[in-house]
């Protein structure tokens, strides 16, 4: 075969619960939750339109022990679309997955293989020319050496290793099946496809060693493009695509709001920063934890009023025409300004804010005394009517005066207090 097309996948997790689902009118809860399905369906239908020969699974199908059948009804009826257009696919399970882990079971339909979880195994691919090695996980803790066990290649095929590891243990997972590159160097396989670490990374080249990371993020330490990695061999060589086939695009959007003096202009700062984050990520759907921080005279505010924060940031997401925006958390790190002239304006703003608010609670006093000031025109207006010298209105209403002072004193504790970072009333 001059050209094989192989697709490399692990870590799908399937169904695994979404944690924290914040539900507010208008979120986007039933794609997130989904999203490990809607991956995998992406995948089988890249496997069909790219025509590859076979599907690599490299563990951590299923998340644990299903919930119910739904899951492995859900899991063979993509395996069978695979099924229905040759393409072979060959599974190994992880730690998630492990045989002691899944009790519930359901055949996989004919052209799909699990390899032993009791040893390794070699499975044959005669007619694309493959031979498959590797061991799927007995219990779902397994601290010793798989690889040390694996078959030497067989002459004549391509040869591909699958591995659920954590490898040398340097890369921040579970020590699992932990192994050397040199190990899996030594067996001459021409591709190794791991599964276990939910980054990608490409640990080797000479064969290629690579993790394609999982295909759905499932959390905020899941953040950036995930999906799968295609492997193509023109003439045995092997030439590396990574696809991006997630459902819903975990981002962390953090906004810089120093030197902001209110609310509303850190809010400013938050939509500006937030569709910067989805435009540059250029998915469809998105989970983001939005993080304030930095020096502010608003922090006060900002902390004082997390809810309403959070939910006008809930409002901008749901403002974003064509996109589906979680918002899965607002978080604020923010301090209080530390610079001098902040402080001195803060402080003189608070002084004002609070002259006005007396002055507006006196409106009753003060009604009192503009009503004995205004009685000799209000005397003088009626002399006038009845002489008939003036039929105009009078402009010194009272009631009138009264309204526009409170009117006034209104307006300017509002501004006062928005640009003081607070809500005085």
């Amino acid at each position: 075969m001059d050209e094989l097309r192989i697709l490399h996948a692990a870590d799908l997790h399937i169904d695994s619960p979404m944690h924290g689902l914040a539900v507010y009118e208008g979120a986007p809860i039933d794609s997130v939750r989904n999203a490990t399905r809607t991956a995998f369906q992406a995948l089988v239908s890249e496997a069909i339109e790219r025509k590859v020969h076979l599907v690599l699974i490299a563990g951590d199908l299923y998340d644990g022990e299903w919930r119910d059948y739904n899951t492995g009804l859900f899991v063979s009826g993509q395996l069978g679309q695979l099924h229905e257009a040759g393409i072979q696919v060959v599974i190994t399970y992880g730690n998630h997955d492990a045989a002691s882990s899944v009790t519930k079971y359901l055949r996989f339909p004919p052209n799909t293989k699990v390899l032993s979880s009791g040893h390794p195994e070699t499975h044959l691919l005669s007619d694309i020319g493959v031979a498959v090695h590797g061991q799927s996980y007995p219990s779902r803790s397994v601290t010793e050496n798989l690889s040390l066990a694996y078959p030497e290649a067989r002459e004549g095929l391509i040869n591909i290793g699958m591995l659920h590891t954590c490898l040398d243990g340097s890369l921040g997972h579970d020590p699992y099946a932990p192994c050397k590159l040199d190990e899996l160097k030594s067996k001459r396989y021409d591709y190794w496809a791991l599964g276990h670490v939910h980054n990608r990374r490409v640990v080797g080249d000479d064969p290629p060693i690579v993790f394609p990371g999982n295909l759905q993020g499932r959390h905020i330490r899941e953040t950036g493009p995930k999906g799968a990695t295609l492997v193509t061999f023109l003439d045995k060589e092997p030439h590396l695509e990574e696809l991006v086939l997630d459902a819903v695009r975990w981002e962390h959007c953090k906004v810089d709001v120093s030197g902001a003096k209110t609310f509303d202009e850190c809010l400013d700062l938050c939509q500006a920063r937030l569709f910067e984050v989805l435009d540059t990520a250029g998915a469809e759907a998105f989970a983001v934890r939005v993080e304030l921080s930095g020096p502010t005279v608003a922090d006060g505010s900002l902390r004082g009023d997390i809810d309403r924060l959070a939910n006008e940031v809930r409002n901008m997401a749901l403002s974003r025409k064509g996109t589906d925006v979680w918002i899965e958390k607002v978080k604020t790190s923010t301090s209080p300004s530390k610079d001098k002239k902040d402080i001195e304006e803060s402080a003189l703003v608070a002084e004002v804010a609070s002259v006005l608010i007396d002055l507006k609670e006196s409106v009753s006093e003060i009604s009192e005394s503009a009503n004995q000031m205004l009685a000799p025109l209000r005397a003088l207006r009626s002399q006038l009517r009845v002489s008939g010298i003036s039929s105009r209105e009078d402009p010194t209403d009272d009631s009138q005066l009264l309204q526009a002072l409170e009117d006034a004193a209104e307006l300017l504790i509002a501004r006062l207090g928005s640009r003081n970072g607070s809500n005085a009333n």
